[in-house]
Formats: C-alpha cells, sequence, structure tokens
C-alpha cells in the first residue's frame, strides 16, 4: 500500500468543499463508535472499522489544517528584526541591511549565477538553507572577513561586492 504524502492530500484535497465532502464520508462510519460492548458479537469489530475512520478523519482534517511552509510565510520584516537581533548596534544593522537589500533585496531565494540566497554565498549548503539560517551563515562570514558590517559595506562600496 502506498503511503500518502502531505502533498498528495493537499493536491487531493485542494478546496474546502473537497475536503468537507471527505470528512463527511469518514464520519459516515463513526456512529458505530457508539455500539455499546454488550450489543451484539459484531459491535466490536465495527467499532474498530469506526475507531480507524475517526483516526483518519483526525489525520486528515489535521494536515490539511496546517499551512504550508513557503516563501510568503518568511516576511522581509520578520527576517530584518530576526537580523537586527543578531547585530545589537543600530548603525551596524543598517550597514547589514544596505548590503543585503543591495545584494538579494531579502529574497532568500535569490540567485545569480553561481551565488545564493541572501548575502549571496557561493555554497551549495547556503542555498538550501532556511533564510535565518542565511541570515546566521552571512553574518559569521561579515565577523570572520571584515569584523563589522560597516567595514564589509565599505568594501562593498569600493569593489561592488564584498
Amino acid at each position: 500500500m502506498k503511503k500518502l504524502s502531505t502533498d498528495l492530500i493537499h493536491s487531493l484535497l485542494n478546496t474546502p468543499k473537497n475536503t468537507l465532502r471527505l470528512a463527511r464520508y469518514l464520519t459516515a462510519a463513526l456512529p458505530s463508535l457508539r455500539l455499546k460492548r454488550a450489543a451484539i458479537a459484531v459491535s466490536s469489530l465495527e467499532r474498530k472499522r469506526g475507531l480507524g475512520a475517526a483516526i483518519a478523519l483526525t489525520a486528515t482534517l489535521s494536515i490539511t489544517s496546517i499551512p504550508e511552509a513557503t516563501a510568503k510565510n518568511y516576511s522581509i520584516d520578520h527576517l530584518k528584526l530576526y537580523a537586527h537581533s543578531r547585530i545589537l548596534d543600530y548603525k551596524e544593522f543598517q550597514c547589514f541591511n544596505k548590503i543585503i537589500t543591495k545584494e538579494s533585496r531579502w529574497n532568500y531565494r535569490a540567485k545569480n549565477g553561481s551565488h545564493f540566497g541572501l548575502g549571496q554565498m557561493r555554497s551549495q549548503h547556503y542555498r538550501d538553507l532556511d533564510p535565518y539560517r542565511q541570515i546566521d551563515a552571512t553574518l559569521r562570514y561579515i565577523t570572520v572577513r571584515y569584523q563589522t558590517s560597516c567595514k564589509a559595506w565599505a568594501f562593498h562600496q569600493v569593489r561592488n561586492y564584498y
């Protein structure tokens, strides 16, 4: 039996109408959960089927209600706040902001030839990082190479790279 992936479920249930249809189908089996144990011998089998339907319904509805992590979930303001939390000095943050704005306009999926991400690094590993880890990696690079963001920005203004 093939395992259902989240992407497959999202594609099958791409509309609230389809989700509601599936929920109705799965809840049709739930009344058997209310059967009393002393009823008939088949009731335990029916309760097991109903329990399976209840679990399937819960899983399906919980998966479809979870928003997918996409680029639009990473707002530029949140990324800037995160960077500012790492760079406490306002002047240094402004220099870092200028570098990232010039390099990628805060687009963590930016690509320019063999350079990727917010800081336009030449690393496949950097490209696969989420934007918050890209900020951390860019700050580490700047600290090791230039000591401060403002020194990196001054270098960038002269050479058009950092």
